[in-house]
């Protein structure tokens, strides 16, 4: 019983601030989603990664470890999507993307600060970079069929990455006033990430939701089978495992809709993985989550 209210205290705040979000537009409200997105992605989170890497009293090495493990797991997802797609006959630049990259920032950050806390969300950040990169420059190239990986440089959360990392790696902290200004605005990231998601998938219009389910649940047991299998074999620790298998297993990112929709792919086929990826989570996590604590 105690494990299970435990469960219930980390996942139902995510899910309750996408409910939010859902019944915002359900009633009819505005809610413009792309100007949310910017302010979150060039300043909310940035700021967030860059204050829970400075902050952390995680090991250096630690980082180092678990960011080897994440781009190797990515890295294994890919193949095994790859060739189940090839063998599935299903199009390669409409689903590989979103079977790949999950929801790590909207879902994954705030899970991370719910279950473990702020070392929890030290290690999350690092996930997440990997995969922000990852999807900047080969997510964006599988889509579009191009794109410079330049373009990866000038996103400002991966400067906030770095840049926290550097302060880390050297035991620097900014002066008291501006490093609370920061902390003020990274705050904001978790709850806005949440209620956007939330006004996304009330917005989208999905299909083929029968293979949208099959895709779905493959994606998520191939995940947290992968990212275990990483985990182990990387010797990570118990928390920064846990953190690994519940990020790269989390839903199909809004985002890979957004490519589809911009790119031509077919975005009502991803629109269904969105929302049945992220109905299923709902089950999904809670069950990962009592696995791993």
């Amino acid at each position: 019983m105690n494990l299970v209210l435990t469960v219930l205290e980390i996942v139902a705040p995510v899910f309750l601030l996408a409910a939010v979000g859902f019944g915002w537009v359900k009633m009819g409200f505005e809610y413009r989603v792309e100007f949310v997105t910017r302010l979150a992605m060039t300043l909310s989170v940035p700021c967030l990664i860059f204050v829970a890497l400075m902050k952390t009293d995680i090991d250096p090495q630690a980082l180092t470890t678990l960011s080897l493990a994440s781009a190797a797991a990515y890295g294994a997802v890919t193949a095994v999507f790859f060739l189940g797609l090839r063998l599935a006959g299903l199009d390669i630049r409409t689903y590989l993307a979103p079977l790949i990259f999950g929801n790590t920032g909207n879902m994954g950050l705030p899970l991370a600060i719910f279950a473990f806390g702020n070392s929890g969300l030290g290690y999350a950040v690092v996930v997440f970079a990997v995969m922000a990169i990852y999807s900047f420059t080969f997510g964006i190239w599988l889509v579009s069929g191009g794109g410079s990986p330049l373009k990866v440089i000038k996103e400002p959360l991966v400067a906030g990455t770095v840049l926290g990392g550097i302060f880390l790696w050297q035991g620097w902290e900014t002066p008291k006033f501006l490093t609370n200004a920061l902390e003020l605005i990274g705050q904001m990231a978790i709850p806005v990430m949440l209620i956007t998601l939330g006004v996304a998938v009330a917005r989208l219009r999905p299909g083929k939701l029968g293979q949208a389910l099959v895709l779905s649940s493959f994606k998520i047991g191939t995940c947290v089978a992968i990212a275990a299998v990483i985990g182990r074999a990387f010797g990570l620790a118990p928390e920064p495992f846990a953190v690994l298998v519940v990020q790269v297993s989390t839903p199909v990112a809004v985002t890979s809709y957004l490519l589809a929709e911009k790119y031509g792919a077919d975005s009502d086929a991803v629109a269904g993985l969105v929302v049945v990826s992220t109905l299923l989570s709902v089950a999904t996590i809670p069950l990962t989550l009592a696995f791993l604590l």
